[in-house]
């Protein structure tokens, strides 16, 4: 066979985790420790693990195509857009690197910011050997990147305070290191300055929802992706989870764990 046989119980986890699909994308809910594309670790990708899923559920022969055209931190939750074909995957990415894609993120974070809300524009650094990125003065280092987010508080639980986040640039790390220069590390985020690690070793940042206009339908796609169940007191901090009727599948209850 071509990919592994899923037991029972991964199938019908991976299929309830689909938020969107058609013939050319599929929209999918990334859990806390998984890996998006291969890297040096080995472990299987997700990527990978949805080829094994679509040729089992479409008793598919050969090769499936899954195409990737952004990721998600392992320690980070939330949407992944697939690509299921070579020209979704060409169109995808174009829409990427020219700012086509708008996503909305949920941080919890350790400390509440000044502001209620604002625009976030620093120089970004990314230090390679230690896989981190920092804040440096404009002009000093001709590798730095121009980083921009809009944040805005929603509330507080009694111990965290949960901000939504525009990206407005996709930088190494750029949320977790903006939020913290800001003085708001997000819970969990030992790198950038929260104070411990969370039971799982994720961090609290969830990819909320993704808007674009479909490389091949050209209509409007807006998904959003339900918190993760360790997110204790936050629903009711939420606004309501956009979506497009009839394009699209959101959803506002909480995965199960």
């Amino acid at each position: 066979m071509e990919y592994r046989q899923l037991p029972p119980e991964e199938y019908a986890d991976l299929a309830a985790r689909i938020l969107y699909e058609d013939n050319h994308l599929l929209v999918v809910n990334k859990r806390v420790g998984e890996i998006v594309q291969g890297d040096k670790t080995g472990d299987e990708c997700l990527a990978e693990t949805y080829k094994a899923f679509i040729a089992q559920r479409d008793d598919k022969p050969g090769k499936v195509f899954m195409g990737i055209p952004h990721r998600l931190d392992r320690p980070v939750s939330g949407i992944v857009l697939l690509a299921k074909t070579s020209k979704a995957l060409e169109r995808l990415s174009a829409l990427f690197r020219e700012g086509g894609v708008h996503k909305t993120y949920l941080a919890l974070c350790c400390q509440k910011p000044v502001q209620p809300e604002g625009l976030l524009e620093d120089w970004l650094w990314r230090n390679e050997a230690a896989n981190k990125s920092f804040v440096t003065p404009e002009g000093k280092r001709k590798d730095a990147k121009l980083a921009r987010l809009r944040y805005r508080f929603l509330g507080s639980t009694d111990r965290y305070h949960l901000l939504e986040v525009e990206l407005l640039t996709g930088r190494h790390h750029q949320i977790r290191c903006q939020l913290a220069h800001m003085g708001c590390p997000i819970k969990g985020d030992l790198k950038y300055g929260s104070p411990r690690s969370n039971p799982d070793g994720g961090i609290c940042l969830h990819a909320r929802s993704i808007r674009f206009t479909h490389p091949v339908k050209k209509e409007e796609i807006c998904v959003s992706a339900p918190l993760p169940a360790s997110w204790k007191g936050v629903s009711s901090l939420l606004p309501p989870a956009p979506g497009t009727p009839g394009t699209s599948r959101s959803a506002s209850s909480p995965e199960t764990a």
